[in-house]
C-alpha cells in the first residue's frame, strides 16, 4: 500500500487543484478555496486513523483536535455563546479528539476494515458539513466535499499500489478491493458503519433549518430590546452648567 508520504503529496495536489477550481469556477472566495485546499490535503491521512499507531494516527488527531475548534466558531456563535464558553467548548473538544476518539479508534477499528471504504468518506463529509455552518449554503457543500475527496484520494492510491507491476508482469496483491468499498466481511462492522451514516445524514439533512431558525430568533430578540429615541433624551439636562 502507498505511504503516508506518498498519501498526503497525493491529497495535496488534489487539495491545490480542488482549491483552483473552486475559485477560478464556482466563484468561491480564495480563502474559502485555501481552506478547502488545505481540507482535501489533510483528509488524504484520515483513512490511516485505523492504524494502531505511526505518523498518521498521531498527526491527523493533532491537527484535527487544534483545527476543529477553530472551525466551529460559527457554530458556537450561532448558539450565543460566551468568549469564556467558547474556550471552554474549545478545551473540551480537544480533549474528546485527542484523547476520546483516538482511543476508540485504536480499540474498535482494524486496518483496512470499513474505515477504509467510501461510506466511511461521505460519514468523513458529513461530520465536516455539521462542524462547518455557513451562511452560504454552497460554501459549506464546497469545503465538505473536499474532505470526501481527500479521502477518497486516499482510497484509491492504496488501490493502485495494490496492483504490483513488478518484473513485468500484472498480479493483484491480496489487499486489492479492501479499500474502495461499500462492504466489509463483518456484517457488524457494515451495520456501524451504515448505521452512522444514516444518521449523520438525518442529523445534516435538518441542521441548516436549525441554523436558520436559531438566526432567525437572535435577529428577532434584538429587534425587541427597547431602545429610548434619540429625540426625547435631553442631553442639556445632565450638563453640569444647567
Amino acid at each position: 500500500m502507498a505511504d503516508f508520504k506518498t498519501h498526503i503529496t497525493g491529497s495535496t495536489i488534489v487539495g491545490i487543484a480542488y482549491g483552483y477550481w473552486g475559485v477560478t469556477s464556482q466563484s468561491m472566495s480564495l480563502e474559502s478555496g485555501i481552506l478547502a485546499g488545505g481540507l482535501c490535503s489533510v483528509s488524504g491521512m484520515l483513512p490511516d486513523l485505523d492504524s494502531d499507531s505511526g505518523i498518521p494516527l498521531r498527526e491527523t488527531s493533532m491537527f484535527a483536535a487544534a483545527v476543529v475548534p477553530m472551525l466551529m466558531i460559527e457554530r458556537f456563535r450561532d448558539l450565543e455563546l460566551s468568549h469564556e464558553a467558547m474556550a471552554l467548548a474549545a478545551m473540551l473538544i480537544y480533549i474528546a479528539i485527542r484523547f476520546v476518539a483516538v482511543e476508540f479508534f485504536k480499540r474498535y477499528t482494524v486496518h483496512r476494515g470499513m474505515w477504509h471504504s467510501i461510506p466511511a468518506a461521505a460519514t468523513a463529509g458529513l461530520l465536516a458539513y455539521l462542524v462547518m455552518p455557513c451562511p452560504s449554503e454552497s460554501i459549506r457543500v464546497y469545503k465538505s466535499v473536499a474532505v470526501v475527496v481527500g479521502f477518497l484520494v486516499h482510497l484509491i492510491l492504496d488501490e493502485i499500489w495494490s496492483i504490483d507491476f513488478g518484473g513485468g508482469r500484472f498480479r493483484l496483491k491480496k489487499s486489492f478491493g479492501t479499500a474502495l468499498k461499500f462492504f466489509g466481511q463483518s456484517q457488524l462492522a457494515n451495520i456501524s458503519v451504515y448505521a452512522k451514516l444514516f444518521l449523520l445524514i438525518y442529523l445534516a439533512w435538518g441542521d441548516h433549518g436549525v441554523v436558520d431558525r436559531i438566526r432567525q430568533r437572535s435577529r428577532l430578540d434584538n429587534s425587541y430590546i427597547a431602545k429610548p429615541a434619540p429625540e426625547l433624551i435631553q442631553w442639556d439636562k445632565w450638563l453640569p452648567w444647567r
